[in-house]
């Protein structure tokens, strides 16, 4: 499938096109910057609730417009958003992070709960909040230059956005963990072969290609069949999910704002590791 990031003139954070009966949510960031802030957010669960009420979509494809899938969570947005939270007293500043950190997590969970399946085409970098994106995806595809990271945890974060729930049914206890608490960076290799991602292709290009190829075999099955399988599938894992999302919520909302947390947004301004302490 041609795919020419040079079609992206205007300001939107996605890109959405058609290929039949399968519509192509390409994320373009902020910007064109690979990351996700409040507008990327909004974006995202309008575009998603306009296609899965679109009787003519019948599949939808995420990937990255530019060479990288997404760096996650926005950190200079970040630091203007939890910067007032340090030291301020009171219930009420945690109240409204709490509100925050659900807020993304509902408009991630409408790529989950979308009645349409999906599939996302990953290439370059997956960093953190990209890694809850494409886990709240049916399926996962990737070129082989691309590499995940549940970052989270470098960045005095426990990630809050669906990853520690999903993943768990799709890699495995351990490799999550290891995963989850290194904060290391894997391979397209490694994650096929831990059950990240079901395909890799030999580019981005080839990826995205292949991706559309899969939606669209999906697409060509009838679309209460498709529903219904979701619906079946999902009967276990949906309360589940959203019982560890609620969890995960206020357990950032009471410890997210740390001496780590602070650090570590240092750390990444200053391009110098961070040093936890874990106050």
């Amino acid at each position: 499938m041609p795919h020419d990031p040079s079609h992206l003139r205007d300001d939107r954070a996605l890109q959405v096109t058609r290929h039949d009966q399968v519509a192509v949510l390409a994320l373009a960031g902020p910007g064109g910057k690979a990351v996700m802030d409040g507008r990327f957010f909004d974006e995202l669960g309008a575009a998603v609730a306009s296609l899965d009420a679109d009787p003519d979509v019948r599949a939808l494809v995420l990937t990255g417009a530019g060479p990288h899938f997404s760096f996650g969570l926005d950190l200079a947005e970040a630091q203007q958003t939890f910067g007032p939270l340090f030291g301020a007293a009171g219930a009420g500043p945690r109240l409204e992070l709490l509100e925050l950190i659900r807020r993304w997590q509902h408009l991630v969970d409408t790529v989950a709960r979308s009645r349409k399946p999906t599939v996302a085409a990953v290439s370059g970098w997956c960093v953190g909040g990209g890694v809850d994106l494409a886990a709240a995806c049916d399926v996962r595809v990737a070129s082989a230059d691309a590499m995940f990271s549940v970052r989270e945890a470098k960045m005095g974060i426990v990630a809050d956005l669906g990853s520690l729930q999903r993943l768990v049914g799709l890699v495995g206890d351990g490799h999550l963990r290891e995963l989850a608490l290194t904060g290391d960076d894997i391979d397209a290799a490694r994650a096929e072969r831990i059950g990240l991602v079901n395909h890799v292709h030999p580019d981005a290009e080839a990826a995205r290609a292949g991706a559309v190829e899969l939606a669209a075999r999906m697409a060509a099955n009838s679309p209460l069949v498709l529903r219904g399988v979701k619906d079946v599938l999902d009967a276990e894992r949906g309360p589940r999910v959203e019982a560890g999302l609620r969890y995960t919520a206020v357990w950032n909302a009471a410890f997210l704002v740390s001496d780590d947390l602070a650090g570590a947004l240092a750390s990444f301004a200053e391009r110098r590791p961070p040093r936890f302490t874990g106050r």
